[in-house]
Order: structure tokens, then sequence, then C-alpha cells
């Protein structure tokens, strides 16, 4: 609780702008609500009683101003968010109904409120309809593991669903779902064992916060390879990390971690990474997820995905193990849909990530290097670089809301790793004040701890994945430090690192 008190905002809500608030904010609210339950007792601390009638107060004045009619507000993009916000609200309002039987001091005005209302595009006939599959003794889609707990009691229906390596789907939140289920028949006492470790865990990290998402194994190996190689280091892969690679590979692909269904994003940056390792697996497992002009993601995506294209064309291009005309005839295909895809100032956005330097650093980097392919997009290319150079800040970083070390490395990445026709000299002032920032923030290492690293990730909330994100920067700032125009424009208060060109 003490966590979700610290982190509200000064306007009741929590979490990011643009709409990334909802999610956390409907999430805080109903678990303060919950624990208003339970510190109503004679023994209660009335000052921390006080604490979260206020912060209810604030948070429901919040949403129900957000979520209010003729809101144009946006919805977040986030991993299954139109169901979270359905189950989210209708767990809300069914605790703001028990206030007119069961009152809580400080919110009796709440009692009389109007429900709070349910987005168009989080329709409740959804969520209703997988529940009443699940009553009915129907499979539940391992897809659909990850957001258990939006099942609510009829979690325990799902007789499927089963922990891998203590986790549900990968989340906590889902485990919890799992563990509070009764009478399935399937679990065992070691799967119930797992789980509680798995959980405690989780919770023995940090001082509050839960991950929405752990563990990322496959994802945060395969992205840390690419990073590094985008930084053109030529840095040893363990043998052991390349066995593990391989061996999450299956017919159907590679998942983030295991207990996840595969996805296409993930096995293309699995087949990225072992072919940067001297690898050459087979492309056949990506074959599956081929649609008329792009790539999906998995099967029944709500929105396709610019970033997994982008890293299903750079495996094209390292990877000749498939039919050559069906590679080359896949590959056209993603870079006609990437351009189509193309913001007219010359960026991307993503559904994984809430920065479009992300998007822009994948989409650019592939197109890129599809020259390999006989592809020619240099005016993406150009039109990307021109749109980090224009929208670079101050200070020197990059940034949607602020500037940051992670978007500050992206944008590096697209002026010092794509081939561009711009004007060298403005590129190399410019990657010269972004690599300034970076070190002025912490230093030439790969040590993070005084890094600026919000959360910009996508799962159910924001996360920021810490290994992948000091990849970046460490693959950035050695871009940055072997390209002497680069080195020779550095600001004169700060020290090149010890590895730049020409020291």
């Amino acid at each position: 609780m003490c966590f979700l008190l610290d982190q509200q905002g000064s306007d009741g809500s929590w979490g990011a702008p643009d709409g990334y608030g909802l999610v956390p904010a409907l999430s805080a609210v109903e678990a303060l609500l919950t624990e208003l339950r339970r510190a109503q007792r004679p023994a209660a601390d009335a000052v921390q009683y006080g604490l979260l009638v206020g912060a209810v107060t604030r948070g429901l004045a919040w949403l129900s101003g957000w979520l209010g009619e003729g809101s144009r507000n946006p919805f977040p993009d986030t991993i299954a968010a139109e169901l979270i916000v359905p189950w989210l609200i209708g767990d809300i309002n069914r605790q703001l109904g028990r206030l007119v039987s069961e009152p809580l001091p400080g919110l009796e005005a709440w009692s009389a409120h109007p429900p709070l209302p349910v987005p168009a595009e989080a329709d409740e006939g959804v969520l209703e309809g997988i529940r009443s599959s699940v009553r009915a003794g129907h499979v539940l889609p391992d897809k659909l593991w990850h957001s258990l707990e939006v099942l609510g009691v009829d979690a325990a229906g799902a007789y499927n669903v089963r922990p891998v390596n203590g986790a549900v789907g990968g989340s906590p939140a889902a485990t919890v779902a799992w563990q509070r289920t009764q009478g399935v028949p399937a679990r065992t006492v070691d799967d119930v064992l797992s789980s509680t470790h798995y959980l405690e865990e989780v919770q023995r990290r940090g001082p509050g916060p839960v991950p929405g998402i752990s563990p990322i194994t496959s994802f945060e190996r395969a992205w840390t390879i690419s990073a590094l190689a985008t930084g053109r280091m030529d840095t040893p892969i363990p043998r052991e990390l390349v066995d593990s690679l391989r061996q999450g590979l299956s017919d159907t692909g590679a998942p983030a971690a295991p207990g996840l269904p595969p996805d296409s994003d993930d096995t293309a940056g699995v087949l990225y990474a072992l072919a940067k390792a001297g690898d050459q697996p087979s492309l056949d497992c990506l074959w599956g997820y081929e649609a008329d002009s792009y790539f999906r993601c998995f099967m029944g995506e709500r929105t396709p995905s610019t970033s997994t294209n982008a890293h299903i064309l750079e495996t094209l291009a390292v990877l000749n193990t498939a039919d050559r005309t069906r590679r080359q005839n896949a590959a056209e295909k993603i870079a006609a849909w990437l351009r189509k895809n193309q913001e007219p100032d010359g960026k991307w956005w993503d559904k994984w990530h809430a920065s479009p330097y992300y998007a822009t650093a994948c989409c650019a980097l592939a197109l890129d290097r599809s020259a390999t392919l006989g592809i020619n997009a240099v005016d993406e290319v150009d039109g990307a670089v021109r749109w980090v150079l224009d929208t670079q800040r101050a200070d020197g970083s990059w940034g949607r809301w602020e500037g940051t070390d992670e978007e500050t490395s992206y944008a590096l990445h697209v002026l010092l790793a794509t081939h561009t026709s711009g004007d060298k000299t403005a590129l190399a002032r410019a990657a010269a004040r972004g690599c300034a920032f970076l070190l002025r923030q912490s230093g030439p290492g790969i040590d993070d701890r005084d890094a600026h690293l919000p959360p910009l990730w996508h799962d159910k909330d924001l996360y920021a994945p810490v290994a992948v994100i000091r990849a970046a920067r460490l693959a950035a700032l050695h871009l940055a430090a072997t390209d002497p125009d680069v080195m020779a424009a550095l600001p004169e208060d700060v020290p090149a690192p010890a590895w730049a060109a020409g020291t």
C-alpha cells in the first residue's frame, strides 16, 4: 500500500501520460478499496485509514473525469487492455455498490455516484464471452494465460492452465489468480509449491512493486545480443547463452520465456541472435505467422507491430536458410508495409513500446540492412534520420515525454548505425550531444544505477527491461566512441570514453 500511496500523482492518477495511466489507476483504486475494507476495524491506524480514503477519493475523481461521458481520451494499446479495463471497472463498481449497505467512513459521497463507464474499446461482451467459454469447460487459449486474473472466480474453470517453472503465463497476477482457485483436478502439490516460491521471489526483488511480467528469458537474451550487434561490438557470446536460445525454439517459434506462447517477434529475435552467434537456424518456424501484407506477431492480435516486422526483415537479411524466392518475397512485402506505416515526419509507432524512438530505430535499421536483399529504402531511412535530428532536446537527449537514456540510445542507433545521405557534420554534432548526455547521466560503463530508466515497454502496464536498455545504451556509446567525427565534436567538458577512436 505504501508503494501505491507514494506513486499517486498530484491529479489523483497513477502511471504515464497519454492513456497509459488508465490501467495503473484502475488497479490502484481497486486495490486501495479492498485494503480499506480490511482497515476498517477498531484497532486500525486512523492516519493510515485517512491516507487510504484520500487516495481513493482522488483516484476515483480522476477516473470519473477520464472515463466520463463524451471523453475522447486515448485507450492504451497495452497487453489485454480490452479485458483488464472492463474487469477492473466491474470490480470497482461492485465495491462502490456495497457502500450503500456496507458504508466506509469518508466515502459516503461515492455511494450515490454513477458507476464508472466502460470505454467502447473495452467491450464487456468479449470478457464475458471468455468467461462463459471457460465455464462451459472449453480450453483457455495459452495466449490468455498471461491475463488469467481477468476471469475472477471463473479462473477455477480454466482446467488446462498450469504454472511453468512456478509462473502462470509469466505473470505474478495470473499466478495469484491460479493459486486462489479451488477444485482444479490437475493441480499438484509441486505446482502449488513452485508457484508460491515464484511469487515470493518476485516480491523479494523490490520494496513494494511487483513486475507485470517475469521472467523474460529469451526476449532479454536475444535483444541484448541484437543491441550489441547494432553497436558493432565484437563481443564473444557465451555458448551456454546460445544453447539456451536454441533450446527455446520449436516448430512454432520461440516465446519470450517458458510458459508463454511463441510469437513471431521473439522468434525473429532468437533467430537473429543465433545468426550473430554463427549459427544458421531454419526460418521454417516463421512462415506460420505470415499474412497477406505483413507478418502477425501472433494469431488473433488486435493490431500488427512495426517492430516485429522490422525484426523479421532483419532476420531475413542475415539468414539464407530458406527458399530464395520465398525469402525475397517476404522481405519485399515487409519493406512495403513498413513504408506504408511510416509517419509523414519520418517516425514509426509500435504496439510494444510507448516511444516512437524505439520503433523508428527498429524500422530504420531493418530497412537499411535490407539493402543486402536488393531493397532500396534510402528515402525512408533518410526520413527517419531527419526526424531524429529535428526532435533532439536542448540538453542533447531524445524522448517522448522527457529525455531518457533509453530513447537517446535509440536515436543514436538511427544516426550512427544506418547509411544516410544527410549532412554528416550536422549528424556528428547531434550524435556528440547525445553521447554527452549519456556520459553525463551515468558514465561510459554499463552500470545504470544513476541512469534515468522510466518504464516504456508494453506489457499489461509499462515496464523497463533493464538489461536490454543497458545493452542499447552501451551499443550507442560504442557507435559514438568509434566514430572520429563524433568524438571530435564531443563537448570539452565531457571526457571521451577510454575506448574512443584514436585514444
